[in-house]
Order: C-alpha cells, then structure tokens, then sequence
C-alpha cells in the first residue's frame, strides 16, 4: 500500500484519513491542516517525509507564469524546500490544464455559460491561466488582486493590466507592505466594503470557496462560483449565501473530494517517478482519458439553474414619446411649436440609457432570461434627416454597453432595425451578436393573421386547401414584407404584392414561385388599386408616418395586420372603418413572471422583435441571426418553433384601442357582413360614434420596440 500525505496551510478541520483503490493500487490517504501556520507545516514535513510516497501541499500558492514573468511565491518555495526524500506536489501541473479543460468543456457542452459574463477574480496572478481561457469567451474581467494584497481600492479590467501589476509586484515585494500588518478584523471590513459592488455586478466569481465566507446574500445571490476541491457542506454554506451555481475545477476521482496536490501526489506515486515534472503530458492524458472525467457542476438549492443576458434598443416613435417625461410634457403646453422641435433634434445626439431592466422570464426548459430595454434617441424623423452611420454610431454606443452590463445578445427595435443596411454593418462592427427580430416580426405578424381570419370566420378553404380569398403586401420587398410574402403564397388563393420598388418586386415574385409554382401574384408599385377585394392586408413599410394606403377603399371585413413602426394606420384612420379588423403585428406573451418598465402593453407582453431576442436568449444561440433586407424563411419557421419551446405564445391580438375580446370581433364582423349585403360596390359604413364602447387610447408616451 502507499501513502499519501497532504500538509495543507488550511483549517485542521477538514483533516481526513481513508483508504482507497487508484490505478490498481492501494493508497491511504491523510490530510495535516495547519490553521495557516507556516512553523507548523515546516515540522509536519520534516516528520512525515520518510513515512510516505508522496507529499501533496494544499492551500499554498503555486508559482505563477504571468506573461513572461515567473512570479516565484516565497512561501511554497520554503515548503517544497523542505521536502527531498519523497516527490512533493502542489498540484500546479495538473491545474495548468485541468482548469482549461474545465472551461472549455462547461462552455461546449452547458450552452455558453462563460459567453460575456461578468468575471470577477478575487485573485488574477493565482488563476491566470484561468483568466487567460475566460478571455476567449468574454472581455469582462475584473481582478482584484490590488485590493487583497495591497488594500488598494482599484480592481484591474483586462489580462494586460494584469501583466503590468505582476511586474510591479516583483518590485514592490523588496518594498516595505503594510497592510498585512493591519489587523484581520479592519481588513475583512475594508475588503468588503470595496468588493461588494463588483461582487453584486459579477455573473461568475473565480475564488477559494473559503475566501467567500464573508459575504451574504446582497453579493452572492444568484451568482456562479469557480472553485476548486469545494466539500459537500462547503456547497450547503454557498447555498445558504444564495449562490446558484458552484463549478469545481477539481474531478471527484475519490470517494471524497481531494485537493489536486493530493490527486498529482498519488498519480506520481502510482508511475513510481522521483518528481512530479517526470510525469509525461501523454501518461496524464491516458490516466484522465481513461477515467472519463467531467467538471463538477453542483446547484445548492437542488434544482438546475441557468440564466441567460440579453439587451434590446428602443426609441421614441414620434415628438408625442417624448412627452413621457413630466417637465417636457408641461413645457409642450407652454410653446409646443418651441419645445418639442428642439428637444426632437437635441436627444437624438444624447448617449444610449438603461430604461428598464427586464427579470422574471422563465422558460417551461427551466432556463431563465433576464436583460435590459436600452433607449437611443432619436425618432424616426431624425434617423432619416441624418445620415445612416449617424444611427450606427448611436447603435455601436449601445452595443457597447450591453456587453459591459453582460448581455450576450442585443435586438434592435423599431426604427433602428430597418435603417440603413438593416442591421448589418452593426452587426459586423459590434463585439457581440445582434439580431433585427424581424424573423419573429414576420412570423408573429402571420400567426396573428391568421388567429384573427380565422375568429372572424369570414373565409374558407378550396379544394387544394389554400384560404379562399386574395391577400396583399404593402411593402413586400422588406425584410418583414417579403417574408410574408412567401408564406402567404403559399396559403392564399391570391397573393398581391406591392413595392415601389420594381426591380426587387420582380426578383421576389422570381423566389416565390421557384417555392411556389402554383401560387398566383399581382405585382402593383401603388396599394390603392386593388384595396376593395383584399381579405387580408400585411402592411410592413418603412415609411415613418406617411400614409400608405386608404382605408376608405378596404372591403368590409378585412383583417389589416399593421407590422410598420410607426404604424401605416394611425388611430384616426382607423377609428373610420369599424367594419374592418385593423390589429398592430403579433405581440407575444413571454413565459413567467416578468418584471419591466411599461412598454404601451399588458403585462408580459412585448413586441415579436423583442421576443426573437429573449428566445434567442433562453436557446443559448449567442449569434447573429436575422440581419440584412433578405430574411431567411426557413429562420421564421425556426425562431417560431423555438418560441414554442420556450413558451412563446401569441397574446391577444390587438388594435389601436388595446385587445379585442371576442365579442370585439364578432361586433366587426357584423358590422362587416351588413355592409356587405346591401353594397354591390356601395359605400362603407361610416365611423359616427365609437362602436366598441370605449374611447381610442392615445399614444403612450414611451418608446415602443
């Protein structure tokens, strides 16, 4: 049998003695802590050194290889002095990979934990290597080594900040250091009160289980631990302080957890080597490989728990948003024709602010999203006035602040999603994914479509099973249009499909009936034309305001699905027409019980551009997904069933007075069937007084997706 002897620097509370099988071999194994005295571990080893294989020292700190420079500790180096009968091990060199592997494994195969999250090492110089493989997957780092070694109040945010402090620390260990010298109680004080704004913004902490003894629920609730060697009750603690998410870079190999010194001390013991540096990569390779070893992912409540970070643009739709903000409102009343102009062009140049912070989204998966609504400026009229790459800049400046506040995906809302190139050169410049939304935009707007064709019960099926009746696109060659174009074609007797622009109209009816040969297509660069046989009508321009169509001209009993913000028809426009069913897209209701700032809709309810960004969110797809004029239908049919998954579900369809019940629907459909029947090309009914019982809402004063 061998013996393995572990002289820790730790508490003599975790001390063990047991006997276990490895390699087929017999090994016992017993643990010396010295509560952190030096003297102590000095005589330990001088004792037990003829007595065992092996001696593995724990809770001392491994030299370090920071960039170039070798940062010898002085202490590990007095202990391994001490020992030169039998091999001695921190277990440095199986941490130098172990810990890489740990990472990369949980990041291939746990769906991204590491993606942009918000690092925060309580020592970089001791998990350098560590912070080296993190950095592969995000830019939020923060190190506070100055603070634990030095009592400086200032972390470090990047490795090479990190490689500049190591150098200075080489210098300054020949300098005089006080603040060892200042006593623990002061500095358990100072250290927590500098830490717990990091500790409270950090997504993943890199610490000695031990060293988080100190903190509470206000900075460690919901938080991931990076650890190593973490024992069973040592878990239950960090439970207790709300931790989520415990990862322990050490395998369990034994019965009971084990520091790494003790696991490299018995692997050279079982190879019969003199040191531990005469162990090849290869044999460590073959000894893991053959194991089948994975990192411990442990959750202290019990239950799985993943949350997921994403971030969404918003901004005012018109000068009427502005008005949110009580001194403004007040001010528009003084000199509307003043005010209102001038802070229109002023605030389209202000920087990107947090509007609401978004929690509670919870998928039936049991993965969590939560995020932040970031608000740019401008109103469409000042996006047009300027340039494109005056709104790209404004986009990049919020970009750049959803990855500080740890978001692995950002959507663009509204305006900012069709301006410009749609998407696309923000997308190359940013540093993390962006999606338009407009793959959910398209499918929500057909999912409502047709939940509201079908309540309205006005339209059958032929014998090929397409919707007896004619459909049209107005903006058809859009991102948004064209896709629907495509499903409606496939639907719908008869598709119409009107653009100005001709040359794209052309090429779009081209890709339709290579999908759909059978599919009938009116092309039309005007929408008036045709607008008295239409059953349904998607209108998705990018038209800011202006007027698209006239609703004069509708048939009674159309379904109009306004995909456009700001919208193609206003409420006044719709207020003239109650015998036509106008609903504003597909709005999605989220899953669980979601907290946010009011958006102009029900509770939980957001807008489908926003909801493709929390599905792509709660699925781990940390990538670009619908970008450019051209948007994949396949990807519409895609973020559709992920919705599914996730929850998604359509909320009740709604118009510019809020959601039609079912007897709003059956009132329309009424009106709709009496003009009808005494009409061969009469007039519609006319507005007159309200006829679903309730006045029209005025436009919320905020920003709308």
């Amino acid at each position: 049998m061998k013996n393995i002897v572990s002289i820790s620097l730790g508490a003599s509370a975790g001390d063990y003695d047991f006997t276990t099988r490895f390699r087929e071999q017999w090994f016992r194994v017993r643990r010396f802590g010295t509560d952190h005295d030096v003297r102590k571990a000095l005589d330990l080893l001088a004792r037990w050194q003829g007595e065992c294989d092996a001696i593995g020292l724990g809770m001392v700190s491994d030299h370090q290889l920071v960039g170039t420079r070798r940062i010898e500790d002085p202490i590990t180096a007095e202990l391994e002095a001490a020992v030169s009968e039998v091999p001695v091990t921190t277990g440095a060199r199986l941490r130098s990979f172990l810990d890489e592997w740990t990472i990369r494994h949980i990041q291939e195969h746990e769906q991204h934990y590491f993606t942009n999250a918000r690092v925060l090492f309580l020592s970089g110089l001791t998990n350098y290597r560590t912070a080296q493989v993190l950095s592969e997957y995000t830019h939020n780092m923060r190190f506070a080594d100055p603070l634990l070694q030095l009592g400086v109040p200032k972390l470090l945010r990047s490795i090479p900040q990190l490689d500049a402090y190591a150098g200075f620390t080489s210098v300054q260990r020949r300098l005089p250091n006080l603040w060892p010298k200042v006593p623990p109680g002061v500095r358990e004080a100072w250290t927590r009160r500098v830490l717990r704004k990091p500790l409270h913004k950090a997504t993943v902490i890199v610490a000695p289980h031990d060293d988080l003894a100190p903190f509470g629920l206000e900075e460690l609730a919901g938080k991931i631990v990076l650890t190593s060697a973490i024992p069973d009750e040592q878990v239950k603690r960090l439970g207790d302080q709300g931790v989520d998410v415990v990862i322990d870079r050490t395998p369990k190999l034994l019965e009971r957890v084990v520091g790494l010194n003790v696991i490299e001390a018995m692997i050279v013991a079982a190879l019969g080597r003199q040191h531990r540096d005469d162990v090849l990569h290869d044999e460590y390779l073959e000894i893991f490989g053959d194991l089948k070893l994975q990192p411990r992912i442990l959750f202290p409540s019990g239950r799985t728990r993943r949350v997921n970070r994403f971030a969404f643009v918003i901004h005012p739709l018109s000068r009427e948003y502005l008005k949110a903000s009580k001194p403004v409102e007040l001010a528009s009343r003084i000199a509307p024709s003043i005010v209102l102009p001038i802070l229109e062009r002023l605030i389209a140049y202000s920087p990107p602010f947090v509007y609401s912070r978004v929690t509670g989204i919870k998928s039936p998966t049991g993965v969590e999203a939560e995020g932040w609504l970031i608000t740019v400026g401008g109103t469409p009229k000042e996006l047009l006035a300027h340039s494109p790459e005056f709104t790209y800049r404004r986009l990049l400046d919020a970009a750049k602040m959803a990855e500080r506040l740890g978001a692995q995906i950002m959507g663009l809302g509204a305006f900012t999603k069709v301006v410009g190139d749609a998407g696309v050169t923000v997308a190359r410049r940013a540093s993390i994914p962006i999606t338009t939304g407009n793959s959910y935009s398209a499918s929500g707007a057909l999912w409502a479509a047709a939940d509201a064709v079908k309540r309205m019960g006005l339209l059958s099926r032929d014998e090929r099973g397409k919707v007896a009746g004619k459909a049209m696109v107005v903006g058809a060659t859009g991102a948004i249009g064209s896709v629907c174009a495509r499903l409606l074609a496939m639907a719908f007797e008869e598709v119409h499909l009107v653009s100005p622009e001709i040359g794209k109209l052309l090429t779009l009816r081209e890709a339709i009936l290579a999908d759909t040969p059978d599919a009938i297509l009116r092309l039309s660069s005007q929408a008036n034309e045709n607008l008295r046989d239409m059953d349904l009508i998607v209108t998705a321009t990018s038209g800011a305001g202006k007027k698209i169509l006239d609703i004069m001209k509708v048939k009674p009993g159309c379904v109009i699905t306004d995909v456009a913000r700001p919208l193609d028809l206003p409420p006044s426009e719709v207020a003239k027409r109650p015998d036509v069913l106008v609903i504003e897209s597909g709005e999605i209701q989220l899953p669980g019980d979601v907290q946010m700032r009011d958006i102009g809709l029900p509770k939980g309810v957001v807008y489908a551009c926003l909801a493709e960004t929390i599905v792509l969110a709660l699925e781990g797809r940390f990538e670009t997904y619908t970008v450019g004029r051209n948007i994949q239908w396949e990807k519409v049919k895609e973020i559709y069933k992920l919705g599914l998954k996730h929850g998604m579900r359509l909320a009740a369809i709604s118009g510019v007075e809020g959601p039609y019940s079912d007897e709003d629907i059956r009132r329309v459909r009424d009106l709709a069937l009496a003009a009808r029947a005494p009409r061969q090309g009469g007039e519609p009914p006319r507005a007159g007084a309200r006829e679903r019982g309730r006045p029209a809402v005025e436009p919320q004063a905020h920003a709308r997706p």
